[in-house]
């Protein structure tokens, strides 16, 4: 250590009272965190590109400073796609101060990582409260049964109004429109759904009639249209 003259001519002065680290939220726990293996929690962050084309959705379940399970959803990117299988492989094990300090390949993964890291380090993360924290797995239950992430695709001009392409439920089949061209629901199937359908032995008509719904007042509607090529169904 190498103290300047200036600190060296100082008198000493003693420092008052310091009660450490203020403590944080942590798997129904106020933790005081001084080490990273103080650091638990599962939580998520968001993060994007220097030309903000992609995002980046990514959860981590954090248990003793280690991560443990990651999950890492995109959108937008073809590229940062590819980098998210990359960055599945590379963040379980890995401690989250060098989590934040590996090139997770895509911008977007790296600043999802950073805005994650202040958040699970300030204890704001979505197991704060629960007793034990989250299991490892949290991360697929997030994803729900069809083991797919919730996606919503709209479109819409001044011109020729909205277009719902992509719900939470499924691929949009059909906008539902009332007499006034109005949408007043829809039709959808749920793509993951008729996938497993398939898997286990269904031909894909049948897989297709398993897999489709409908939301909303569709059963009003004056006309159903394609909401791809407005064809009239």
């Amino acid at each position: 250590m190498i103290y300047s003259t200036e600190v060296n001519n100082m008198c000493p002065v003693a420092q008052g009272v310091h009660h450490g680290a203020a403590p944080i939220p942590e798997e129904a726990k106020w933790v005081q965190a001084k080490e990273i293996k103080d650091i638990s929690g599962f939580t998520h962050g968001i993060g994007w590109c220097a030309p903000q084309q992609g995002c980046c959705k990514l959860s981590l379940n954090v248990k003793d400073g280690i991560i443990e399970e990651a999950l890492v959803e995109t959108v937008g990117c073809s590229g940062m796609t590819h980098s998210a299988a990359m960055a599945s492989e590379i963040l379980p094990g890995l401690t989250v101060l060098e989590a934040l300090n590996t090139d997770l390949v895509c911008d977007a993964i790296n600043t999802a990582m950073r805005e994650l890291f202040l958040q699970i380090v300030y204890g704001r993360s979505q197991s704060a409260f629960s007793e034990d924290g989250l299991a490892i797995g949290a991360g697929l239950e997030d994803l729900g049964k069809g083991l797919r992430s919730q996606v919503g695709t709209m479109y819409g001009t001044k011109a020729k109004g909205p277009r719902y392409l992509e719900m939470a439920e499924g691929y949009v089949t059909a906008l539902a429109l009332d007499d006034e061209d109005q949408i007043i629901g829809y039709k959808f199937i749920n793509l993951g759904k008729m996938t497993d359908f398939m898997k286990k032995g269904d031909d894909a008509n049948t897989a297709y009639e398993k897999s489709v719904g409908q939301y909303g007042r569709v059963a009003d509607a004056v006309k159903l249209i394609d909401p791809r090529t407005d064809e009239v169904l």
